[in-house]
């Protein structure tokens, strides 16, 4: 039985300098509904495959190995004292899928420049985390700048996917994802759980039932294949099979992909790399403002737990995973602080109190332990196989939903919201360098012009002489 914890403190755990270490069953309980949950949100991790595949040139089985890898590094954060769901940096991958498209070969050429790109964005990370500066850093963002980066984070993700998967997954995208939304946004769905234990049931389960009608609902509409389960799978390329559990091809991960085997990047594609890589953090920075809208919420809403997110600690863990998975598998979805549709519904279900989620912990921990396992299980790889443009998404969806639902509330006043507005549309469209620029240079403009008037008109500002 997990450790209790006395209510009004942190759930406990072994400290570690920044760190704070807590073992599942030991410091957090297993939750079930996010269990469940897992088992078929690992169908969004499992997109990853065919991205892989496609921008890298790896066969479906590295690019399964390179997942199940990723998957267990996640279980770092809940792990190491960081109450988040972790994820991808997932507006970047467009950004990053071009830059290694159009500048480089597919193959060998390709994936050092993977590789040298990752290994800049873990710089990043551990600068901004080792130094102390990301906690500061939040502080110092203006509300309008971060809203911007939360805005344009939600327009890109919408019109990646109306652009891009929804062409073809039309139905089973577009009524999933509604459901998704009433689930998990609906205030008359609110109301239905407080009066009704089946719909409550159904609502602890976030966007599962989401996940669960797309398997449904695509063979229906002729969108996607039925799955065909088995309980092996057979490597085409080194004709050895798996059983029950995909366990990682380490040995062909090293000759096929890592540096280590393949040879390290040449200098000049890491500078060429820096533009991205900034790029790429500026819109993890977004997760990180994200996150900690999210969690003080949470710990607003909830008395009987004292919630600690730290950026600095999230920065670090980022970029452990960021380090590892540039050497052994470089990852085109880079390793982010959070995956925020899945954070939103955990969340979600914590502010329904102790007897529904006795820690933050014990949610998120519990999700990314079960994905990192389910992600492995061939019969469960195999099931959502044929689901997997449409649970990804979906996720994409509900996290433009939520963030821009986020951005709003971090707006004051009119003056934040027409900069958080212009800002984020030009991020979505000119990137995230762009939509920092524009972003400071609107509050530039209006914000300390605004602030200067209102000084000049107040009656109580002296007079110069």
């Amino acid at each position: 039985m997990a450790l209790k914890r006395e209510n009004g403190l942190e759930q406990p755990y072994i400290p570690c300098g920044i760190f704070k270490i807590r073992i599942p069953f030991v410091h957090y309980r297993f939750e079930v509904p996010e269990a469940v949950s897992a088992i078929f949100m690992c169908a969004t991790c499992l997109g990853a495959i065919p991205v892989l595949q496609s921008v890298l040139g790896v066969s479906y089985e590295i690019a399964w190995s390179m997942v199940v890898i990723n998957g267990l590094l996640y279980f770092l954060h809940a792990t190491f004292g960081d109450p988040v769901v972790p994820g991808w940096v997932t507006p970047a991958i467009p950004v990053v899928s071009a830059y290694l498209t159009n500048g480089y070969a597919e193959g060998t050429e390709r994936i050092q420049a993977m590789v040298a790109l990752q290994l800049i964005v873990a710089l990043m990370f551990f600068i901004m985390g080792i130094g102390g500066i990301a906690n500061r850093l939040m502080r110092a963002i203006p509300r309008s700048i971060q809203a911007g980066i939360l805005f344009g984070a939600a327009v890109a993700a919408v019109i990646g996917e109306m652009n891009g998967r929804f062409k073809v997954y039309t139905f089973s995208i577009g009524i999933s994802c509604l459901v998704a939304y009433f689930l998990l946004f609906s205030p008359t769905f609110q109301k239905l759980r407080k009066k009704n234990a089946f719909f409550d049931t159904l609502g602890s389960f976030g966007m599962l039932p989401a996940i669960i009608l797309g398997i449904i609902i695509g063979p229906l509409f002729g969108e996607i294949k039925l799955p065909a389960i088995s309980l092996s799978h057979t490597d085409p390329a080194t004709g050895k099979s798996q059983f029950l559990f995909w366990l990682p091809q380490i040995g062909q991960l090293l000759k096929t992909v890592s540096p280590f085997g393949i040879g390290f990047p040449r200098a000049d594609m890491f500078v060429k790399a820096i533009p991205t890589a900034i790029a790429a953090y500026i819109i993890a920075f977004g997760d990180f403002v994200t996150a900690d809208v999210l969690l003080k919420e949470s710990d607003e809403a909830r008395t009987d737990e004292k919630i600690d997110f730290n950026a600095d600690r999230s920065n670090i863990i980022s970029g452990v995973r960021n380090t590892v998975m540039a050497l052994i598998a470089p990852y085109t979805q880079l390793c982010g602080p959070l995956w925020a549709a899945v954070t939103v519904s955990t969340c979600q279900r914590y502010k329904d109190g102790r007897k529904a989620m006795d820690s933050i912990f014990s949610g998120v921990g519990t999700f990314r332990m079960t994905t990192a396992i389910s992600v492995a299980i061939i019969p469960v790889a195999l099931l959502v196989k044929e689901v997997l443009p449409v649970a990804l998404s979906i996720t994409m969806l509900v996290q433009g939903y939520a963030c821009t639902i986020i951005a709003i509330k971090r707006c004051r006043n009119d003056t934040d919201m027409v900069i958080a507005g212009v800002m984020g549309a030009v991020l979505a469209v000119r990137g995230a360098a762009w939509g920092l620029a524009v972003g400071i240079v609107l509050n530039l403009a209006l914000v300390i012009g605004s602030r200067k008037s209102a000084e000049k008109d107040s009656p109580d500002t002296p007079e110069r002489k």
